[in-house]
């Protein structure tokens, strides 16, 4: 019997080359460009001197990555706790829900960028207009998924937690929110990574720091090595936060179908070789 930690280590190869290799791809294919001459260097740099910059100025942006990162964490907590708990309201409420349901789709197709300015100037240039754009940016997603998974739960379950003698808060600790976890989840991942978006927006319209000033300034710079190496950074940043959620989820519902199907397709995978 082979052990444990080498089925896990052989599960993560196989879920992880074949994004290597397209990320692998895409790298070539940017370096072709650039060696060819397709793309004049001022407009496209290499990854060679992209990656350079990078380490010739970690320190640089470093701090402003954890600026940006620091903005993110905070309003996609922010928008979570918030959207759970307007979701909750919405599910037990029907009159809650016919009033801030259409509300809170005017405010979603609101450009973000559009009201951001305002933010700045009520609030001035600190890292409250980003955080609260970022909050508008995650909010929604958390809402929709949340409201969705809360309804999802089976009827049959709550008249037996009815008859039963459950009543609404314990029904709800115990059935309805763990039911609705793999939707919330699912309306997280999206959030957090819209998160990013919000707080780069943020500083876009008002900031002298964080990856949104980074790319801004080498923008305005003409400075491409530097523009792509925010973008690159500003990426990583919301892939990170993304795994974190995937293996958050991992951890806390290894009963759901979709990681019960992962587990029979690596079994069957391993049945067939």
């Amino acid at each position: 019997m082979k052990p444990v930690s080498g089925d896990r280590w052989r599960g993560v190869i196989e879920r992880s080359w074949r994004p290597v290799a397209l990320l692998a791809a895409c790298l070539a294919i940017w370096h072709l460009i650039t060696v060819t001459g397709m793309v004049e260097a001022y407009l496209v740099p290499s990854p060679g001197k992209t990656f350079d910059l990078l380490v010739d100025k970690w320190s640089y942006l470093w701090g402003h990555t954890w600026v940006t990162t620091y903005e993110t964490i905070l309003g996609f907590v922010i928008a979570g706790i918030l959207g759970v708990l307007v979701a909750v309201a919405m599910v037990y409420s029907r009159t809650i829900e016919s009033t801030a349901y259409p509300i809170l789709l005017f405010a979603q197709v609101i450009p973000k960028i559009a009201i951001a300015p305002l933010f700045v100037v009520w609030l001035g240039f600190g890292f409250e207009p980003k955080v609260i754009v970022a909050v508008l940016m995650a909010f929604f997603p958390v809402v929709i998924s949340t409201v969705t998974g809360l309804k999802s739960v089976d009827t049959e379950m709550l008249e037996l937690a009815a008859t039963m003698g459950g009543g609404p808060i314990k029904t709800f600790v115990k059935i309805r929110f763990p039911a609705a976890l793999p939707h919330l989840f699912a309306g997280l991942k999206v959030a957090v990574t819209l998160a990013v978006t919000g707080a780069v927006v943020g500083e876009f319209v008002g900031s002298n720091e964080g990856l949104g000033y980074v790319i801004l300034q080498a923008n305005g710079n003409m400075d491409t090595p530097m523009l792509f190496a925010g973008l690159i950074v500003t990426s990583f940043v919301g892939v990170l936060l993304f795994l974190l959620l995937d293996l958050a989820e991992q951890l806390m519902l290894p009963w759901h179908a979709s990681r019960r199907g992962a587990a029979v397709t690596t079994l069957l995978a391993k049945g067939g070789s």
